[in-house]
């Protein structure tokens, strides 16, 4: 899977001038919307305006992440849906309302269909699977191997959204009450090798300051990147799941001193006042690395 710091959600029948917003908003990643955000007398003319919205997209940028969610398999459109916008220069699907890892195996039967019919590569198509439901975080270790195609979870924790409905919380800023369930899903996403969990949705369009608090929570969680619904918390939620300069400069030093103090045979240092050793340096190389990669 690609280093996706933000995703953004583009309603899909809106793909041909919202595409290109998002793109402008510096989002590593659109998810086009075949789901919630489509009127159901819009369902046919979205599919279009997607499929043609992705290759033309990754003909312009090609390291831009490209997603569409799906509807859910009960709602009988998900082979409508494949067959529409299966199409090359896709990175994949998201995965919606999955109650266990059997969905998963449903989705892959249909996906793989897909693939036969559009010429594409075997195993070409991968999943962001969302966690909208009470029995998707219950079974989330097992969703997350249940299928090669799995890249992710994306634990969802919207105020009022379907997975407030079916686990029963009440959204608070602090997030307590899905705290549990975004804890369980991060562990199941690295217990899995996964290495990019995602966390989402800020919901107050307007309220940035609280969409940074809330990147920066989930980012010291361990999340890797964020969902996100309006192209205004784009450049804030890069900017927190990205090492900030001071980080960089932090673990540099620490790489540094560790080295210098091993060719003179010692593996464990003083460094601006921490007891640092290798288990310290692996997570430093880890921090440049990673911003080595974004400032590509």
């Amino acid at each position: 899977m690609k280093l996706l710091r933000s995703l953004l959600f583009v309603p899909g029948h809106r793909a041909a001038t919202w595409g290109a917003k998002g793109v402008a908003s510096g989002a590593d990643a659109l998810i086009f919307d075949l789901e919630d955000s489509v009127p159901a007398d819009l369902k046919a003319q979205g599919r279009r305006t997607v499929a043609a919205a992705v290759q033309e997209l990754r003909g312009q940028h090609p390291n831009l992440g490209l997603y569409v969610r799906l509807n859910s398999l009960d709602s009988g459109l998900v082979a409508d849906d494949l067959e529409a916008v299966g199409v090359a220069g896709l990175d994949g699907f998201v995965l919606p309302k999955t109650y266990g890892p059997l969905d998963v195996v449903r989705f892959d039967a249909l996906v793989a269909e897909a693939e036969r019919r559009a010429g594409l590569p075997e195993q070409s198509l991968e999943y962001i699977l969302a966690l909208e439901t009470a029995e998707a975080y219950a079974t989330c270790d097992q969703l997350a191997t249940a299928s090669p195609r799995v890249a992710t979870l994306f634990a969802g924790t919207a105020r009022d959204a379907d997975v407030a409905r079916s686990v029963g919380f009440r959204f608070t800023p602090g997030g307590l009450e899905t705290l549990y369930l975004r804890s369980k899903a991060l562990l199941a996403t690295r217990a899995a090798g996964l290495e990019h969990p995602l966390i989402g949705l800020w919901q107050d369009i307007h309220d940035l300051e609280g969409c940074r608090q809330f990147a920066f929570d989930n980012r010291g969680l361990g999340y890797r990147g964020q969902v996100v619904i309006h192209p205004s918390h784009v450049p804030v939620v890069n900017e927190v799941f990205s090492p900030s300069a001071a980080e960089v400069d932090f673990y540099e030093g620490m790489i540094q001193a560790f080295e210098v103090a091993e060719r003179d045979g010692i593996a464990a240092i003083d460094y601006a006042g921490q007891h640092i050793d290798y288990a310290h340096i692996k997570t430093a190389r880890e921090v440049v690395a990673l911003s080595q990669r974004l400032s590509v």
